[in-house]
């Protein structure tokens, strides 16, 4: 799988998780040249808090189009240490 922002791979692997119909990479499959932190924050109510990224390639920025859960509720740990891609990013096989 890949994860494809202005024509760029972010990120790629062949492990990530399918839940709720977004593919969750490894975090270590996420190129760390394109990401930026973010202090936004969102909740959801069965997987915990989410924290952000955003991505910055070839000097545009999607701003909080990575997520992640660093603390998921225990029902959602199977993306313990991933990260899911929205606004914009194309995810392929």
């Amino acid at each position: 799988m890949q994860a494809i922002w202005n024509h760029t791979v972010v990120a790629e692997s062949n492990d990530t998780v399918l839940l709720e119909g977004n593919h969750y990479f490894p975090l270590s499959a996420l190129k760390p040249e394109f990401i930026s932190p973010s202090n936004h924050k969102t909740m959801c109510a069965w997987k915990g808090q989410a924290s952000y990224y955003s991505l910055l390639v070839n000097g545009e920025l999607n701003t909080d189009s990575v997520w992640y859960y660093a603390d998921p509720k225990p029902q959602a740990e199977e993306i313990r240490g991933r990260v899911a891609f929205w606004k914009g990013v194309k995810v392929t096989e």
